[in-house]
């Protein structure tokens, strides 16, 4: 593995900087100097007319607004369930349930295949199942059915019962593709959030006989860059929904939930807070204009980040966003496409998993998989990976979202291997071969690390034991062959739930 060190002075927007960067191989350390300019970013704000209160606690140590570092690694929120992409806001909790033995088919469904067509700059295509990153949301509904919730390449939420695998309601037809997770409302409000590729990022309703829109934002009607997709999945935090959509906008709208004199629920959306992304410099840097969110934010103790398309990380101080200020707070150029979503632990650190497409000198110097220290004034890289491409023809680099674990970040990467690396040291301690167009985000549940493999022969799942998190051994591998996953699988009482690219979502599990 080749370590690099960085040393950068990293400002708030619109600051210019001469980042100088140490490549450590084996001649030693050769300077290697990059004129990088982090890009402005321009924050526009609604003044908010409430007031949520601080959350607190009956221990001694009252816990921190927006995130506690407590969290980390633990289920969010009052709501019984797995209730959005990788658990919690800081993307740090994959489930509390065993894993199978011996994983067999427990249902599919539907009957029939979902699938739905799209058009992308005049090109229509068919697309089948769940996609990248398409987690489902598992939660205990008040009547005390397990629902599992998930959106589709048929243009619909879908709705069932995980003990039999038949709808529990109808589905939540939408006008296009859904690609991302869907969130549940971590404080026992009945309210589904969720984006689509028909511009559209919803809030609705489940305590009707079927769902209700109740609000939704166009990004059509906040003109961005790029296309006006939603692919992130919504974090729900002091009744604030954090989101980004693919027209490089972060927002931060407050919900403002209630319950009318019925007892159903409603929300009054404002917006508080808008972020863009995008600057000219970034796209000279780059050489083209994508600078997309396709990412999901990442929130702890008062801080969020959120990276595009165009490599760019950017932290936001939002303990004062109620009053309409954000501040960027950390800025850094990782020099190409981050999809996959930040992971924070405990202290903060940052966990990145970049994409190789664009094959420019920064991505040499920065790598594929990075900790950064969004705290350090003169040093924000801890520690890189490299994750180059297997030739010219194809790209390196990860899609997939990074699991942390017991001092070990696991990482899928789209070249098809998966990673043990030490957390603290960034060394490489194991790796195999999980197949090509690995996306489907790795989980650590039950002493286990789990994850989707094969994507190009059939698909399937295999299971780690991790009694030494540094070196896992396999336990057992479940041929799917239906297709692809590219989803993130969800583990709840013993059993994976998870969509396949063959137009079908299953249940696993021991007989």
């Amino acid at each position: 593995m080749r370590r690099i060190f960085a040393v950068a002075i990293v400002t708030l927007a619109g600051a210019s900087v001469l980042v100088g960067l140490y490549v450590v191989g084996s001649s030693g350390a050769e300077p290697v100097t990059a004129a990088t300019t982090f890009p402005s970013t321009t924050t526009s704000a609604a003044p908010a007319t409430t007031t949520v209160p601080s959350t607190t606690t009956t221990t001694t140590t009252p816990f921190a607004r927006f995130v506690d570092p407590r969290t980390v690694g633990t289920p969010w929120g009052t709501t019984e369930g797995v209730l959005q992409f990788r658990g919690n806001p800081s993307r740090t909790w994959y489930g509390p349930s065993q894993l199978p033995d011996n994983p067999q088919r427990l249902w599919r469904f539907p009957d029939s295949g979902m699938c739905g067509s799209s058009s992308v700059g005049g090109e229509t295509t068919n697309w089948c199942g769940t996609g990248w990153t398409g987690q489902p949301a598992i939660w205990i509904r008040p009547d005390g059915i397990t629902e599992v919730v998930f959106g589709a390449y048929d243009k619909a939420v879908h709705f069932v019962n995980a003990s039999t695998g038949e709808r529990t309601r109808p589905d939540f037809q939408v006008g296009d593709l859904i690609k991302g997770s869907v969130t549940i409302d971590p404080d026992g409000y009945p309210l589904l959030y969720f984006g689509s590729r028909d511009n559209k990022l919803r809030v609705v309703a489940l305590d009707r006989e079927e769902p209700i829109e109740l609000w939704a934002i166009d990004a059509a009607d906040h003109p961005g860059v790029w296309n006006n997709d939603w692919d992130g999945n919504p974090s729900i935090v002091e009744d604030i929904m954090f989101e980004g959509g693919e027209n490089g906008i972060l927002f931060a709208t407050k919900l403002n939930r209630r319950y009318d004199a019925n007892r159903m629920v409603q929300v009054d959306p404002e917006i508080l807070v808008k972020v863009e992304g995008w600057s000219d410099e970034l796209f000279r840097s780059v050489g083209d204009r994508n600078a997309s969110i396709e990412s999901s934010v990442a929130i702890l103790n008062g801080r969020l980040y959120f990276t595009n398309s165009g490599g760019r990380v950017v932290g936001l101080d939002i303990t004062n966003i109620e009053a309409g200020e954000a501040p960027i707070v950390f800025d850094f150029w990782a020099g190409d496409d981050i999809d996959a979503s930040p992971v924070l632990d405990a202290d903060g650190m940052l966990y990145l998993a970049i994409e190789l497409e664009r094959r420019l000198p920064r991505s040499a110097e920065v790598g594929q998989i990075i900790k950064l220290d969004p705290f350090a004034t003169d040093d924000p890289l801890v520690w890189s990976v490299a994750v180059p491409a297997l030739n010219s023809q194809s790209d390196g680099g990860a899609w997939a979202t990074p699991a942390l674990g017991d001092g070990v970040l696991y990482v899928a990467t789209h070249t098809g291997e998966v990673l043990a690396i030490d957390a603290e040291t960034g060394e490489v301690s194991w790796r195999d071969d999980i197949g090509f167009h690995a996306w489907s985000s790795p989980l650590v549940v039950d002493g286990h690390l789990l994850l989707a493999v094969n994507c190009e022969a059939g698909g399937g799942l295999r299971a780690y034991s991790l009694a030494d998190p540094r070196q896992p051994s396999e336990v057992w591998e479940m041929n799917h062959g239906g297709g692809c996953i590219e989803s993130t699988p969800t583990v709840w009482d013993g059993t994976i739930f998870v969509g396949s690219r063959d137009g079908y979502f299953y249940a696993f599990g021991d007989r």
